[in-house]
């Protein structure tokens, strides 16, 4: 086996360490949101719209000419061509043309097809966005959560030395140490819980990007804890009518089917075909005299006496078109939905955190110090004081899930009225 040479092998190397340095970068909102671009679904959906957008020139372009070569008139016993005068070599030409504007309605209506493909992609990335902040929110509320497990971890291993000692001493008793070495004990739990929950979420957000399942995920440590003032509901809700792609795309889709009814009624008219030929005959064989050629123009039209097959055809069109209107009636009450559920979690968890982060949070830390100060003489039994902490813990915890909740509200709220959402 040939050695790799040192050059190549270095190269290598400097590749790698590369490649680690930047898997190890914190990975930010706005990567997320350029990221997205990548997700195969939305790769799928963006190629299939494409695809799409070249039908209307297809249906909206005349049918091609029709060219017709023939032998005419030849005398079935001889197949001489010269014995009869009207034995001719015929070619011929003809068009077909549907009645005028059949083509225009049919090319319109598949104009509007394809825009709506192109706005079922602008929602596939809509709720994809929106999707990977969500997780992203997740996965920073988890590291939050990992952090208030470390510190209170260290904090409950303090604990325990001031009980051993206060036990040593005979002034604390066994079943003090016992209580903390259990409350360490359900927080290394909570913490084998969170790294797994947090594992998950790394999956579900690396799907998302179109990144290898297991490939690490490492996030800022901190963010800027600042909100937006979130708009009146009607004001959201008229943006969304204006913006989201997903009403726009019923909307398109509605005239599309009216296109569609009135391509339906062009079906009670004909159509027209125009043909031409040309004949060439052969000389006199008695007089060796030039027969003159034959010329013939034709014009024929479809005749669509009976109703019965257009009838039809427009009540389906018309079915098709209250179809969409009610669809588009269906997709406006889910999107007034989206925007009130988003809005009603982004006010009630934006206050949760203005609550934990101004009042319950810091009057739960000096009821902690107060009491560890206390226990240390004596005046607080050692259950009290680790219910206290506990209870810090927890607020401290419940502080993130909150601020992780608005955020994601945010972003639902984003998608919701048809924007990409907040990128930090």
């Amino acid at each position: 086996m040939k050695s790799v040479p040192f050059h190549i092998f270095a190269l290598l190397s400097v590749l790698v360490l590369v490649n680690t340095a930047y898997a190890d970068e914190p990975l930010t909102l706005k990567q997320v949101s350029a990221m997205v671009q990548h997700n195969p679904a939305l790769l799928a959906r963006t190629a299939s719209a494409e695809a799409y957008a070249f039908k209307p020139a297809q249906v909206g372009g005349l049918p091609d000419p029709v060219l017709s070569i023939g032998a005419i008139s030849f005398p079935v016993d001889t197949l001489n061509r010269d014995q009869e005068n009207m034995t001719q070599l015929q070619v011929g030409i003809s068009q077909s043309f549907p009645f005028p504007g059949t083509l225009g309605l049919a090319a319109q209506s598949d104009e509007y097809m394809a825009q709506a493909a192109s706005l079922d992609v602008d929602e596939l990335r809509l709720q994809l966005i929106s999707h990977a902040q969500q997780s992203w929110w997740s996965l920073f509320y988890l590291d939050r959560a990992l952090d208030t497990v470390a510190r209170n971890k260290q904090l409950l291993k303090q604990l325990i030395r001031i009980a051993e000692s206060k036990y040593k001493t005979g002034q604390g008793l066994q079943q003090d140490v016992l209580l903390a070495q259990l409350e360490l004990s359900k927080l290394l739990d909570i913490q084998l819980q969170l790294q797994s929950a947090r594992q998950q979420e790394s999956i579900r957000l690396n799907t998302v990007l179109n990144r290898p399942a297991q490939q690490s995920i490492v996030l800022p440590q901190a963010v800027e804890e600042t909100w937006v003032a979130a708009q009146a509901e009607q004001v959201l809700m008229d943006k969304a009518l204006q913006y989201r792609p997903k009403l726009n795309k019923q909307n398109k889709l509605i005239e599309a089917a009216e296109a569609q009814v009135s391509l339906a009624d062009k079906a009670y008219y004909p159509d027209f075909k125009l043909g031409a030929t040309y004949g060439f005959r052969a000389a006199n064989p008695v007089t060796n005299v030039d027969r003159a050629d034959l010329a013939s123009i034709t014009l024929s039209m479809s005749l669509p006496f009976f109703g019965e097959t257009q009838d039809a055809n427009a009540d389906e069109k018309k079915a098709a078109l209250a179809s969409q209107g009610f669809a588009y009636q269906d997709a406006k009450q889910a999107v007034m939905a989206e925007i009130s559920q988003a809005l009603t979690s982004y006010e009630q968890s934006k206050a949760q955190v203005a609550l934990f982060k101004q009042g319950i949070i810091p009057q739960a830390k000096q009821t902690v110090a107060s009491m560890r100060a206390a226990y240390q003489v004596n005046k607080v039994d050692f259950l009290n004081l680790i219910r206290a902490q506990i209870t810090l813990y927890n607020y401290e915890t419940q502080y993130w899930k909150a601020f992780a909740s608005a955020k994601q509200a945010l972003a639902m709220l984003g998608a919701a009225v048809g924007e990409e959402g907040n990128d930090e």
